[in-house]
């Protein structure tokens, strides 16, 4: 299931005004002397000790904590991930091993056969069974679950031996099983979920998994503490830490929190704060690889129903322009709607395609607006354009840069405002879409692999509205039927250009995982793994 960027909640906090920075201890600094203390990596130096308690940072409480809810989003994820396994466990190189499932391959081309891990407890005290993963999965399957679309192409789920779980599906699927190293492959003690009832998922339940964290309390406006589960499975694997609290903050209140030391942590939303944190000596910074692209998604409205007026605006844009004023330049021009985190295989082949991929043939990657006029004079009727935006921060930006890039061809184009609260049903409301050309979101995926992104140009998808090609729902098919990892990175190339040719959405920046930690701990990793990976239970204290 896909992710995208929501409304921020505000707290008060010690030191919160920005011009009190340099008092707390982060002098503000230059984009480009803050970049360069910028380490690129996977994770974290390793942790030399233990911690009794670390304070995490975060951009806005959660709505629920019940990942099939759909009002869940990345913000469960980042805590839930330390609490609830999954099958398949997503690495901080974006590999995949095995997870609760201690095993698993294609018994034939079409079947997936699980081998469940013995000797795992939840947190209730049960011991997991192949039972519960069957009735986890088919809670995740259920119309109108939140993983509900990666369950597509399944037939049946059932249990084939005491410890083994099947998946039939309608064709082999190698997205599919990247899918059960995200939300998709979580496993759930039935139990202790039905016996909560309405309570499950809100701050008046439990959790109902096996990770290394159990969660403590949920004291709604305020925190969300988790605590070292002594009985986890894994102890090669348990937590470092013996209790971390959740706490959320508007951009400037989490920026002092941390350079004061009130928090020990953070994954940066809003990466352009890493220029406040880069530089001052009371906190590091970290990037690493995400699938994580802001784009432009154009609706069926109207005015941009001419592929040529999509590309003309593509070309128009200043993307290292939206990178400063939007990432304080810690973001990249992106070319493609997924960022480099989707390659889990074939790295090398997906860099090349990249390279060629889009633009005009001498300025792949640049604005060309000479391009642009050329395709928007080769259009006679020309609409006004209208692009949304929420007020916040990144996506003005955008939508700014949309409407100087639209001035500069010729085209006529306004910005209208949709509040925050309101923005993300743009993607289930067809009356909210009426009201605009384009929307900017930030967009991610959980498989380490770009076929899991351009199933989204499905004539059925419903993130996308202008795309609508057999040829390329045929590539789909066959994409996610290659077992192997050449063919489908051949085909996922394919899907690539063919989605680069119609343009359903138009490409900005690339938004890199970013992890800021006080000067104290150490350990988690750096890409964007931590949404699925349990990161939490590698945070420790730095050695001497």
């Amino acid at each position: 299931m896909p992710g995208h960027g929501l409304p921020r909640r505000l707290i008060a906090l010690p030191c919160a005004a920005v011009a009190l920075l340099a008092a707390c201890g982060n002098p503000p600094a230059s984009p480009s002397e803050a970049k360069q203390n910028v380490k690129l990596i996977d994770s974290t130096p390793p942790a030399a000790g233990p911690l009794a308690q670390a304070t995490w940072f975060m951009a806005k409480e959660p709505s629920t904590l019940d990942l099939d809810n759909d009002g869940a989003g990345a913000n469960s994820d980042l805590i839930l991930s330390n609490v609830c396994e999954r099958l398949v466990q997503l690495q901080p190189d974006l590999t995949i091993k095995p997870g609760l499932a201690e095993k698993y391959e294609w018994t034939t081309p079409n079947t997936l056969t699980f081998t469940i891990r013995s000797g795992v407890t939840f947190h209730s005290g049960a011991t997991l069974t192949a039972d519960d993963v069957v009735w986890s999965l088919q809670r995740h399957a259920a119309d109108g679950a939140n993983e509900s679309d990666e369950f597509t192409g399944v037939t049946s789920i059932a249990k084939t031996a005491e410890n083994q779980v099947t998946v039939t599906l309608k064709q082999p699927d190698a997205v599919f099983l990247q899918a059960m190293a995200g939300d998709g492959g979580v496993v759930l003690d039935r139990k202790a979920v039905e016996s909560q009832g309405d309570a499950y998922g809100t701050p008046r339940g439990k959790d109902a998994c096996s990770g290394p964290f159990s969660l403590q309390a949920w004291n709604s406006g305020q925190n969300i503490v988790l605590a070292k589960f002594d009985k986890y499975w894994n102890t090669s694997r348990a937590a470092k830490t013996s209790k971390i609290t959740f706490r959320w903050a508007d951009d400037d209140a989490l920026v002092n929190s941390l350079v004061t030391g009130a928090g020990d942590g953070t994954y940066l939303e809003n990466i352009s704060s890493a220029t406040r944190l880069a530089t001052g000596g009371t906190t590091t910074v970290s990037q690493g690889p995400d699938t994580r692209v802001w784009s432009l998604m154009v609706t069926e409205r109207g005015a941009l129903s001419d592929v040529r007026l999509r590309k003309a605006l593509s070309l128009a844009i200043d993307r290292e322009g939206v990178s400063r004023a939007a990432l304080a330049g810690f973001g990249a021009p992106a070319k493609e709607p997924v960022g480099p985190g989707a390659w889990g295989y074939e790295a090398k082949t997906f860099q090349a395609a990249y390279d060629k991929l889009g633009g005009s043939p001498d300025k792949p990657s640049e604005q060309d607006i000479e391009a642009a006029k050329k395709l928007v004079a080769e259009v006679p009727d020309r609409k006004p354009i209208v692009v949304a935006s929420d007020t916040t921060d990144g996506r003005s930006v955008i939508a700014n840069a949309l409407v100087d890039a639209a001035k500069k061809i010729g085209l006529e184009a306004s910005i209208t405002q949709i509040p925050p609260q309101q923005y993300a049903d743009y993607y289930s409301s067809k009356e909210l879409r009426a009201q605009a050309d384009l929307f900017t979101d930030d967009y991610f995926i959980s498989k380490n692999d770009p076929v899991g992104f351009y199933k989204n140009g499905s004539s059925k998808s419903t993130v996308q509205w202008v795309l609508k090609d057999p040829r390329y729902d045929e590539l789909i098919g066959k994409a996610r039927a290659a077992l192997d990892d050449t063919e489908r990175a051949k085909l996922s190339i394919e899907l690539a250009n063919r989605w680069a040719d119609a343009m359903p959405w138009i490409s900005v920046v690339q938004s890199p995982s970013t992890v800021v930690l006080g000067n104290k701990v150490t350990g988690v990793p750096a890409s964007g793994c931590y949404r699925y990976y349990p990161w939490a239970a590698d945070l420790g204290a730095k050695g001497a």
